[in-house]
């Protein structure tokens, strides 16, 4: 099994009420891992400018899923792409 990020972006209005139940469906099934909405923050580097930081990406949520595409099949509910809106699903490698 892999770890992915479903990594949101504020390119919709979203229903907020929708996300207690869609979290709590994703805990039901066994594959949620936790989430967070992202807060204010710097992009930091050792000598030179940094890159800007991104402001598209508001929040997260972690799952496990067998593949990339069992992983998008667990956007249904999701209110960010139940709205229109873009979630970039990311595949987190195992390092050990």
């Amino acid at each position: 099994m892999a770890d992915f990020i479903f990594l949101m972006h504020d390119d919709c209005e979203a229903d907020d009420s929708a996300w207690e139940p869609y979290l709590r469906r994703l805990q039901e099934i066994g594959c949620f891992q936790g989430g967070s909405v992202i807060g204010d923050g710097v992009c930091a580097r050792k000598s030179g400018p940094p890159a800007p930081i991104t402001t598209h990406v508001v929040g997260f949520i972690r799952v496990n899923a067998h593949s990339l595409e069992k992983a998008k099949t667990l956007l249904a509910g999701n209110p960010v792409f139940e709205a229109g809106g873009t979630v970039e699903i990311r595949e987190l490698p195992r390092t050990d």
